[in-house]
């Protein structure tokens, strides 16, 4: 199974989390386990009510992080919510970085695309480009 999310929305999310980052000194870690200097810009991809792209950028006391849930898993506008998220993230919650210069390599790589794709196997993610109308 697949899930996408717009262009725009990843691009939103990976420049929150940038300046979020300048703003308040930094990347956070969701495994708690990385050196401050390994932190770089990205996203997290999240698993758990729903699946969405979460900014990693550090936080101002009370602020949230920006999301955008993928078109297919988002509980706000989805009845079947949790059968995808359970059919693509798996039935427990979990976090999985995504690289913002790997990501916008991809993108740069396929000027006219519209989306981001990820398609979930077995044992692994794939993630590419589409076009959709």
């Amino acid at each position: 199974m697949m899930l996408t999310f717009t262009i725009t929305a990843v691009r939103e999310v990976i420049a929150r989390g940038i300046a979020d980052a300048k703003a308040n000194g930094g990347f956070r870690d969701p495994h708690f386990g990385l050196s401050a200097d390994s932190r770089k810009p990205g996203l997290w991809l999240v698993g758990d009510h729903g699946v969405y792209l979460c900014s990693n950028g550090e936080l101002a006391n009370g602020a949230k992080p920006l999301v955008a849930y993928a078109e297919e898993c988002d509980p706000r506008s989805s009845d079947d919510w949790f059968e995808v998220k359970r059919q693509t993230f798996g039935g427990d919650d979990g976090v999985d970085f995504l690289d913002a210069e790997g990501l916008e390599a991809l993108i740069a790589a396929s000027p006219g695309c519209t989306h981001l794709g990820i398609a979930f196997l077995q044992d692994s993610m794939q993630l590419y480009v589409i076009e959709r109308d």
